[in-house]
């Protein structure tokens, strides 16, 4: 379960980021995550709400989006979406493609 230890992330990233700007109240947390991340956003909220239970954060909302796979092709230099987990250029065919986000 890595949710916990990305959730430890967010909270000590956010904290710092609160402390450096002089405190206030936080109503939100966005955060993206790519499909290949392999994290299962309801572990993440709950591990988010356990960790800031108490906390200044604790009526904070972890606001998960999940962003889809995008790669880019090596040889047309095309950006795009990747279906499934097939990594073909849908310009020119080509399989040499990098993953760019996702």
């Amino acid at each position: 379960m890595h949710e916990l230890s990305i959730a430890q992330n967010i909270v000590e990233i956010v904290g710092d980021s609160l402390s450096t700007n002089g405190g206030g109240k936080l109503k939100s947390v966005k955060v993206r995550i790519g499909e290949l991340a392999g994290v299962v956003p309801d572990s993440l909220e709950f591990c988010f709400t356990a960790i800031t239970r108490g906390t200044t954060m604790e009526d904070a909302k972890l606001e998960i989006e999940r962003t889809g796979i995008v790669g880019r092709c090596a040889d047309c230099g095309t950006d795009s979406a990747v279906e499934g987990l097939v990594f073909r250029c849908p310009v020119c065919g080509s399989v040499e493609m990098k993953m760019t986000s996702g």
